[in-house]
């Protein structure tokens, strides 16, 4: 009989994080963190399910953008507690490129420059995007101790889940789609 090894994974980027109920950090309390980038230096993500209630028209009026009004009422996310002057635009995969779009997986993309908020504005953008304002990050190794101390649950990422899933349904549904109804959850952590 063969015995398989688990499957070692290095990097979370490309996964979610779903915040344990045991977690008591305010910032992070019922939060769905998308994995922009995982190395040995640390990790960087955006909270993918926490609205704020200022829509992105917010952000083309100080950039003084001409914009389409449909095209300026989704509402902003907060992406995290670090840098939140700072916007980040979460999106799908297409043909288009911007000054400083990263690509993330094959089907999801990080740009932070101006130019796709320019092109958002009027309606020629990507066809699925998030905006968040800030983002969350972690030192080398943080991440790793906050894992160990059962804070976060990792969960292979789905574009749908960021982009066509409500926002209220998300952590719900990243963990439904490993087979965990999270209303099953303790708030008790344990080591086997």
């Amino acid at each position: 009989m063969t015995t398989l090894k688990p499957k070692k994974i290095n990097s979370l980027k490309n996964h979610f994080l779903l915040a344990m109920p045991g977690l008591e950090d305010p910032t992070f309390s019922d939060s769905v963190v998308y994995i922009c980038e995982h190395n040995s230096d640390g990790a960087m993500g955006l909270i993918i399910n926490q609205q704020m209630d200022i829509p992105v028209k917010a952000i083309f009026d100080q950039l003084k953008l001409d914009y389409q009004d449909e095209c300026g009422r989704p509402l902003l996310f907060d992406g995290g507690p670090v840098q939140r002057d700072r916007g980040f635009i979460l999106h799908d995969n297409c043909e288009q490129q911007w000054e400083s779009t990263l690509m993330i997986s094959n089907q999801v993309c990080l740009t932070a420059s101006k130019d796709i908020l320019t092109d958002m504005a009027l309606g020629k953008g990507p066809k699925d995007s998030l905006v968040t304002l800030g983002y969350s990050s972690w030192e080398a190794g943080q991440l790793e101790r906050e894992l160990g101390e059962n804070s976060w649950l990792t969960i292979p990422a789905e574009a749908e889940i960021i982009f066509k899933t409500d926002c209220a349904k998300r952590a719900s549904a990243a963990a439904l789609s490993i087979g965990l109804d999270l209303r099953m959850l303790s708030h008790q952590a344990g080591h086997a």
